[in-house]
């Protein structure tokens, strides 16, 4: 007697231990889709690690099947399916073969599972992929998940994938809970959910229900679209203004065309490249702060370059606006192919470190990258640090000085070749600090700098030549102007307007948005 008992509670733990059965482990690999479907459903409700990690070796093409035996195997070994213990592998076994939609719901149905990880960054990445295909056969473990949930942010998202799996249920008065519970979502997949719900609703109260809730989501969704552009404008108008402060000092202050603008900006995003590569071999372990010893590197590659282009050829053409473009010209492609015969021909990239991953989600449509706030944060920075070095240094007042008026400044002593120097190098560094920037939202490469040297000329002479105030002004009304009429007419298009604004602008007012008053004209 003992010992058919003590038999019985050996065989219950037994099968209590095997969560997946091998009516579930058969139905899940044998049979049509329609069936593996369903099967997967069903085991779904009782689901667990060994649940898990079945599927995942049905997504890793891991299982195989030989009659009615279901096997997984892992470093060329063979393990059954339910009781994971070691099998020799029939000669006769075959790969389980899953379609796009049986992988589809093996993914869906790996994503649920992972709705129970302690990792949060898990739970949001189930969570967020759960959304475009929740249905009603997940809804016990979506229900268990947010009973259990602790993080807010990632509660209130789980209560609208619980909606979008409500959409699907047979049940009117559940659908049309689900339809006010969608309504607060401002997902772009829940506009796309509803309309495609919309179209198989056959039900006139819960179709009006869904379209209330369209209108709402559509018109959070239009909010994020125009915060969204309104983003996107100041990030490209800091882009623009890092790029044209260099050209305010070269070109604004000092009246030299210099064409080779856009190289000195390449040499700095290069000189971000070599540092990478630097940290990359020599300090792995401080590979996340490689950009801050970018920075200075890439002002004086671009400084010293500058410097020389001035020392070497420019100072030569002074008053010679024509000699001075072609010959910047000339050395721009110079410069571009020297790039191309130390670097290769071939963009390079330029990662960004972990700090600047990733990106603040503010709307369900709309969420501000890190690299571009940093970048926004730089590009106020510097303007900052040129406005206090030409307005309050002696550098600054000298520049001013020589720029105003040359004769008198040497008479009082200023060495107004040096100051040229110095203040040619200036710009031509910030140009280097634009190329450090720009490193981080896009690949590095020999013609970088022609994408920005046209919009970077038309800043200056848009705000005012000589105003950094109207630099600032040209470039973030230009960023915001340019997005706006992408979203608009296009790309293309927008482009050729903002041109044709400034064509118009300038005749009316050629002096620019702030013009040089009494002596300083």
């Amino acid at each position: 007697m003992f010992k058919r008992i003590l038999l019985t509670a050996t065989l219950l733990i037994a099968t209590s231990a095997y969560s997946i059965s091998t009516e579930d482990v058969k139905g899940i690999t044998l049979g049509d889709t329609d069936a593996r479907v369903q099967a997967l459903a069903k085991a779904m409700l009782t689901a667990d690690d060994k649940t898990a990690s079945f599927l995942q070796a049905l997504s890793d093409d891991a299982v195989k099947v030989a009659g009615d035996k279901v096997f997984v195997v892992k470093d060329d070994k063979a393990f059954d399916a339910v009781t994971s213990t070691e099998q020799a592998l029939p000669d006769d076994a075959e790969d389980v073969i899953n379609n796009n939609r049986m992988r589809g719901e093996i993914d869906s149905a790996l994503a649920a599972l992972k709705l129970f990880s302690k990792d949060d960054a898990v739970r949001q990445a189930a969570v967020k992929q759960l959304q475009s295909d929740a249905d009603e056969s997940k809804l016990p473990l979506i229900e268990k998940a947010l009973a259990t949930e602790q993080n807010a942010a990632i509660k209130d998202q789980l209560g609208l994938v619980r909606a979008a799996a409500l959409l699907s249920s047979a049940d009117k008065l559940k659908r049309m809970e689900a339809a006010k519970l969608l309504a607060t979502s401002g997902q772009a997949n829940t506009k796309t959910m509803l309309l495609a719900r919309m179209d198989l609703e056959t039900d006139s109260e819960v179709k009006a229900a869904l379209g209330t809730a369209l209108r709402q989501v559509e018109s959070k969704l239009a909010w994020g679209d125009k915060l969204g552009a309104v983003f996107s404008g100041i990030s490209l108008g800091s882009i623009l203004l890092l790029v044209a402060l260099g050209l305010a000092i070269t070109y604004g202050l000092m009246g030299v065309i210099n064409m080779a603008h856009g190289e000195l900006m390449m040499i700095g995003a290069y000189a971000t490249y070599v540092v990478q590569g630097l940290f990359q071999k020599f300090l792995p372990g401080a590979f996340d702060w490689y950009l801050l010893a970018a920075v200075p590197v890439a002002f004086m590659a671009s400084a010293l370059t500058g410097a020389a282009l001035e020392r070497s050829v420019i100072r030569f053409l002074y008053g010679r606006p024509l000699e001075t473009l072609l010959a910047t010209w000339g050395i721009s492609l110079m410069l571009m192919q020297l790039m191309r015969s130390v670097f290769g021909a071939q963009n390079v990239g330029v990662e960004n470190p972990v700090w600047m991953s990733g990106g603040v989600q503010v709307l369900g449509n709309l969420s501000l990258p890190f690299n571009r706030l940093v970048i926004i944060a730089f590009a106020i920075f510097v303007l900052g640090s040129v406005a206090w070095m030409i307005g309050k240094t002696r550098l600054g007042l000298f520049v001013r000085g020589v720029t105003q008026n040359r004769p008198i400044a040497a008479c009082m002593g200023v060495n107004t070749a040096r100051i040229d120097t110095y203040a040619f190098a200036l710009g031509s560094g910030i140009a280097g600090l634009a190329g450090c920037a720009l490193s981080q939202v896009g690949n590095v490469g020999p013609d970088l700098g022609q994408g920005y040297i046209v919009d970077a000329f038309m800043v200056v002479v848009l705000g005012g030549v000589g105003q950094l105030a109207g630099t600032v002004y040209a470039a973030l009304g230009l960023g915001l102007l340019n997005k706006f009429l992408e979203g608009w007419a296009g790309a293309v298009l927008a482009k050729i307007a903002v041109l044709v604004f400034i064509i118009i602008f300038i005749q009316k007012r050629p002096q620019g948005i702030f013009a040089m008053k009494g002596r300083e004209a």
